[in-house]
Formats: structure tokens, sequence, C-alpha cells
């Protein structure tokens, strides 16, 4: 699942004619390089979530074979956004992956389908130590004990890349809601675990983000 829906409003004058997956990075837009890493592990189906300037990315992404889900007359958020497209997606659990930023080094998914243990795990969220994390401002979202369980507080950054179990999504009423709800109600079982990224990660979700992904790209680290 590529969450793809969002305004982009950080984004600010590159976003008032494009939706931000369509903002490139290195040549090719940033829907672009979230596919890539998708296609790498040959997902049965890949879904994405449109919302804002729908048309541009529904007609970008037809030739690629990713699926389309559209969010109207209002945006669901990324729980809401899940759950409209569990009908497509057909799959518990699944991956999501937030699109606004790009990762240099192995390839996230592969790494936690790897780690993924369903008889322990409700969610397995990849994460990265602050200080391979770019462009990103704070102390972390999460703290990570030494079996891999997280909590909420400073520690390391959620990358926007996830396996998730999907029943609980029935359980949430609203119909636009974040996953922090799906997460919260994990948390009280201790059932939300994260693997630690072991590559470098930058935030694009402002324009800043853009040149500094770019040479994160051509370096060696």
């Amino acid at each position: 699942m590529l969450f793809a829906a969002g305004f982009g409003t950080r984004m600010k004058h590159l976003t008032a004619n494009q939706p931000k997956p369509m903002v490139k990075v290195a040549g090719a837009p940033l829907i672009d390089h979230a596919v890539a890493l998708a296609d790498e592990i040959s997902p049965s189906v890949i879904v994405a979530n449109l919302h804002y300037l729908p048309e541009q990315l529904e007609s970008h992404l037809a030739p690629t074979g990713v699926k389309t889900v559209m969010e109207t007359p209002e945006i669901l958020e990324t729980g809401g956004g899940l759950r409209n497209a569990l009908p497509v997606l057909k799959s518990n659990p699944v991956i999501t992956m937030n699109t606004d930023a790009i990762w240099h080094g192995p390839n996230p998914l592969k790494l936690l389908i790897e780690a993924w243990d369903a008889t322990v795990m409700d969610a397995l969220l990849m994460c990265v130590p602050p200080s391979r994390a770019l462009e990103h401002s704070g102390a972390g979202d999460f703290m990570r004990a030494s079996d891999g369980r997280l909590s909420r507080g400073p520690g390391v950054v959620f990358g926007g890349v996830q396996i998730i179990k999907t029943d609980l999504l029935e359980d949430i009423q609203e119909r636009s809601f974040s996953l922090n709800l799906v997460w919260d109600a994990m948390f009280e079982n201790k059932t939300v675990y994260g693997l630690e990224y072991p590559g470098h990660w930058c935030d694009v979700g402002h324009p800043g983000g853009i040149s500094t992904a770019e040479e994160m790209l051509k370096s060696d680290v």
C-alpha cells in the first residue's frame, strides 16, 4: 500500500499544481522510487490511494500496473485509507509505505519481510537512528527495546514503512483516522516491533529534502 493521497502542504509551491508523489528527486517522481522498491519484492498487488489532483497520479501509474483507490469526498488519512483499500489489497498483513522519503541502502521492504514474525508481531516498523535520518527534526518517534519492541518516546525515527495486521482497523468507528489509533491498541498488547535500518533515509516532505536526498543517493555511505 503506497500512501499517495496527501496534500503536500509542506512542499509549498511545489505542490500547487501537482501531487507531492510527483515531485522529482534525482530525475524521477517520488512515487517511482517507492514503486521500484515495491517491485523488488514482487507483491501480488500494489495499491496507491489518491485524493489531491488524482488524475496526474492515475495517469502516471497506469502503465506500471499499480492499482489506484480514490478517496472522496474527504481524505481518509493513513488508517482510513488503508481500510478503504483492503478490498483491493486482499491481504492481511499488508506492507504500507509513505511515498515522501528516499532510502539509501538495502531494500527496507525486503528487510521487514525477512524479520517478520506473525506469532508475536502485530506490526513491524522500519526505524532509522536520528544520525542517519536526514532532514528530520526531533528526537525520534519511538523507543526500541533490546528485543525490538517499540514504545512511544524519543529514540528512533519511523521511516514510513511497515508490515501491519489489519484486524483492528474494523474496530475504529471514524471513517477518517490515523494508523496511530491502531498502533495505540497494539502498544497495549506489546505487539509493536521495530527493525533498525542499516542505511540512510531522507525525509522529502519539504523542499529542502530534495537536494539532501539527491546528495545522499550520490554518496557511498
